[in-house]
C-alpha cells in the first residue's frame, strides 16, 4: 500500500482581517498526481506557499510532514533542498538569459576553481530538456522562446534540483490544447519515474483526465478529497464541491435585442513594432452591433490580442492602416485617449500587467480611465470617487472588506471584476474583453457572464477574445475566427461547433490567400 510522503495537519494562515486558511488538512501520496480545486480566494495558492517556505514557519499554525519528518521550512531554499519545488502561475525565469543559464540560476554547475563551468551547464542543460521535451539550443535567450516552452525550462530547473514533489501553480491557464496536452504528458512520465506532483488548476477537464485525486478548498476550509477512479469523480461533482452548490447552466441564458451597428473596422492591417516587414494582422474587417456579444477565435500567435491592442488606440503594432467606424461614422484614434474618448475599452489578458495598479486600492484602480468624471480644476473629488468606487464594489460583487483594499490583495476573479468595473464606469459603448476568464474559477466565470450580460442588455456591445471555444460558444451571438493575422471565418453561434471553428482557426495562410481570390473573382 502507497504511503503518504506529505502531511499538511490544522494548516491556519491568517492576513490582517482575514483568515485565508483554517485548520486545512491535505495529504499526498509518493507519486500521485494530487489536484487542488476551489474558487478564486478559497486558498489554494496560499496553501502552497505555506508548503514551499514563500510563507515561513512561525507565520502560520500547523504542522508540516514531509517523507514522515515534521519540517519547518524558513525560506524556498529549505523546501527545495527537501526535494519541494513550486512552479507558480508566474514563471521566474530571467528572459535575458540563457535557457541553460536559467535551468541552473541559483543552482550553478561550477568547477574546481569556484567559477562556473559552461561546457557541464550546457550539456547538463541540455540533458535535461532532453527529459521534458525541448530541443532548442541550450544557448538561446527564454524570452525569444513561447510560453509553453518557458513552462517546459520550469520544469527542467525543478529536475536539476532533483525534485520530488513538484508543486505547479495553474500550469495550463496561458497555454495553447497542444502546449497543455504535452505537459499533462510529461506529468504523467514524472510519475512513472516516481516524481508526485500537486497541481492548482481552474481547467477541471485536466483535473478529471489527468488526477489520483482532488482535495477541494471552499473559504480556507478542506471540504473533501475525491478519488478521481470512482465513476461519480466528474467535472459537475467538483464543481458543486468548490463553489457548495450545483450550477445548471454554467452559461448563463439572456434574452436581448440586437441594434445599430456600434463599430465596424475594415481592411485593419498592423505590422510588428519593431520587425517593420512582418504583418502581424492582415486586413481584417469585422463588426459588432450594440447589445451583441461577438467572439474572436484563434490558436495562440494567430493575432488576436494584436488586432484588439491595435484597435484600442494604436498600443500596438506599427504602420497601422484600415477605418473604425462608430455608428456609422468614420473616427480618428491615434492613441488611448482618444479611444477612451470614442467609447472604446480594452480590458487586457494580463490584468496584472497591463490592466491594474496591483499597487493602488480598488478605489483608484475603478476610476482610473475616466478621473475626468470625478475631477474639477484638476483636482478629484475624492468623496465622490469613494462613493462610486463602494457602489461598483457592491454591484459587481467585489468580495472586499473595503474599496481601500490593495487589488494586489484581492484573487484573480476579483480582480477581474476590478477591471470591469473600471471599463463600465467610464461608459464605453464597446468594450472589447481580451481572456476575461483565464485564470479564475467556475463561480467566478459564471460572475462574469452574468455582468457580460447585463452590459448587452444596456445596450452596449461586447467582443470576447478567448481559448476556450466552448466560453465563446455560451456567451457569444456571433464568431469570427482568426488565423495566420487574416480573418477565415464568421458564422452566427447557432451554426457554430467546435470541429468547425478549429478547422477555421486553423486555415493555412496560402488556402486563406486562395478564397480571397476566388471570392474576387466571383
Amino acid at each position: 500500500m502507497s504511503k503518504n510522503i506529505l502531511e499538511m495537519r490544522k494548516i491556519t494562515k491568517t492576513f490582517p482581517g482575514v483568515k485565508a486558511l483554517e485548520d486545512v488538512e491535505l495529504d499526498v501520496v509518493d507519486g500521485e498526481i494530487h489536484a487542488i480545486c476551489g474558487e478564486n480566494g478559497a486558498g489554494k495558492s496560499t496553501l502552497m506557499k505555506v508548503l514551499s517556505g514563500v510563507y515561513p514557519h512561525g507565520s502560520y499554525t500547523g504542522d508540516i510532514v514531509f517523507k514522515g519528518e515534521t519540517v519547518e521550512f524558513h525560506s524556498i531554499n529549505d523546501s527545495e533542498a527537501k526535494g519541494i519545488v513550486i512552479i507558480h502561475q508566474e514563471l521566474a525565469l530571467v528572459p535575458y538569459l540563457s535557457v541553460a543559464e536559467n535551468i541552473f540560476l541559483g543552482n550553478e554547475r561550477r568547477g574546481s576553481s569556484g567559477l562556473i563551468d559552461w561546457n557541464r551547464t550546457n550539456h547538463e542543460a541540455m540533458a535535461l530538456m532532453a527529459e521534458v521535451g525541448l530541443d532548442e539550443n541550450p544557448l538561446t535567450p527564454v524570452g525569444q522562446l513561447g510560453v509553453g516552452k518557458q513552462q517546459l525550462i520550469e520544469i527542467a530547473k525543478a529536475l536539476s534540483k532533483e525534485v520530488q514533489l513538484l508543486i505547479l501553480d495553474e500550469p495550463t491557464s496561458a497555454l495553447n490544447d497542444s502546449d497543455s496536452e504535452h505537459l499533462l504528458g510529461l506529468l504523467r512520465k514524472l510519475q512513472e519515474r516516481g516524481i508526485g506532483s500537486i497541481m492548482i488548476s481552474h481547467k477541471l477537464n485536466e483535473i478529471v483526465e489527468i488526477a489520483d485525486r482532488t482535495t477541494i478548498l471552499r473559504d480556507g476550509l478542506t471540504i473533501e478529497t475525491i478519488d478521481m477512479s470512482e465513476p461519480e469523480s466528474t467535472q459537475d461533482r467538483i464543481i458543486k464541491g468548490m463553489v457548495g452548490r450545483e450550477l445548471e447552466n454554467r452559461y448563463p441564458s439572456r434574452a436581448h435585442e440586437v441594434g445599430e451597428e456600434m463599430l465596424r473596422v475594415e481592411n485593419w492591417t498592423v505590422h510588428h513594432p519593431t520587425q517593420s516587414g512582418r504583418i502581424v494582422v492582415d486586413r481584417a474587417n469585422f463588426n459588432v452591433h450594440a447589445g451583441e456579444v461577438v467572439g474572436i477565435a484563434g490558436v495562440m500567435g494567430a493575432g488576436r490580442t494584436e488586432l484588439a491592442m491595435s484597435v484600442f488606440g494604436r498600443s500596438y503594432g506599427s504602420d497601422i492602416s484600415g477605418e473604425i467606424y462608430k455608428r456609422g461614422e468614420l473616427i480618428r484614434i491615434r492613441d488611448v485617449a482618444e479611444a477612451i474618448d470614442n467609447g472604446l475599452a480594452y480590458a487586457t489578458e494580463d490584468r496584472k500587467k497591463y490592466g491594474l495598479n496591483l499597487i493602488q486600492d480598488i478605489r483608484t484602480n475603478i476610476s482610473s480611465a475616466a478621473l475626468g468624471k470625478l475631477s474639477s480644476n484638476g483636482w478629484v473629488n475624492g468623496n465622490e470617487e469613494m462613493k462610486i468606487a463602494e457602489e461598483y464594489r457592491e454591484s459587481m460583487n467585489i468580495k472586499s472588506p473595503s474599496v481601500m483594499q490593495v487589488v494586489g490583495n484581492l484573487s484573480g476573479g476579483n480582480q477581474q471584476k476590478v477591471v470591469l468595473s473600471k471599463w463600465i464606469y467610464s461608459d464605453a459603448d464597446v468594450l472589447i474583453l481580451d481572456e476575461p476568464t483565464r485564470g479564475i474559477d467556475v463561480g467566478a466565470k459564471y460572475e462574469i457572464y452574468t455582468i457580460i450580460n447585463r452590459l448587452v442588455a444596456a445596450g452596449k456591445a461586447v467582443v470576447i477574445i478567448s481559448s476556450e471555444l466552448p466560453e465563446l460558444l455560451g456567451t457569444c451571438d456571433r464568431i469570427y475566427t482568426l488565423a495566420f493575422g487574416r480573418m477565415t471565418g464568421e458564422m452566427p453561434v447557432a451554426e457554430a461547433t467546435p470541429e468547425r471553428l478549429m478547422e477555421l482557426m486553423t486555415q493555412e495562410r496560402e488556402q486563406t490567400k486562395m478564397t480571397e481570390d476566388k471570392e474576387v473573382l466571383s
